[in-house]
């Protein structure tokens, strides 16, 4: 969308959670006519071995379930970059915890920067149960764009 601010999600393999984020985001974005949209990244350095495809089968079926036809559905993960950051009006990394240290890291002087949420990967929390978080904080997120505007 063009003259349209932009939002960053960010996750560790730009394959789930940042991915759900950007999608439902976008979904909502374009619902509301707001002037903003999404895009994600993966802080990791390399792409982690276990994301098969382009997109998790977790985030597939979360948009599927509402409805939603992914836009970025064939796109694989994309890690970040600098210019990413340069982009963005706005950066939400999904967990401070797991993505703070990745931000230090890797992009010194960001992670004061970056607004952090607390989802939980696979790997400590159901599907369901992180789903379901994302969906509050982007709805609450939709609603204090709107309500700033």
């Amino acid at each position: 969308m063009a003259g349209s601010k932009q939002i960053l999600f960010l996750c560790t393999g730009n394959y789930y959670r940042s991915r759900y984020a950007e999608e439902l985001f976008n979904f909502y974005a374009r619902r509301e006519a707001l002037p903003w949209r999404a895009f994600s990244r993966g802080l990791a350095g390399k792409v982690p071995p276990e994301n098969v495809g382009p997109i998790s089968r977790h985030t597939l079926e979360a948009l599927q379930k509402k409805s939603i036809v992914p836009e970025g559905a064939e796109r694989y993960p994309l890690l970040c970059s600098l210019a990413d950051f340069e982009l963005a009006q706005f950066v939400i990394a999904l967990k401070e915890a797991e993505h703070r240290p990745l931000l230090l890291m890797r992009f010194p002087g960001w992670e004061s920067r970056v607004s952090y949420w607390h989802v939980h990967d696979l790997d400590v929390a159901k599907p369901a149960k992180a789903i379901a978080m994302m969906d509050r904080l982007v709805l609450d997120l939709i609603r204090n764009i709107k309500a700033s505007s």
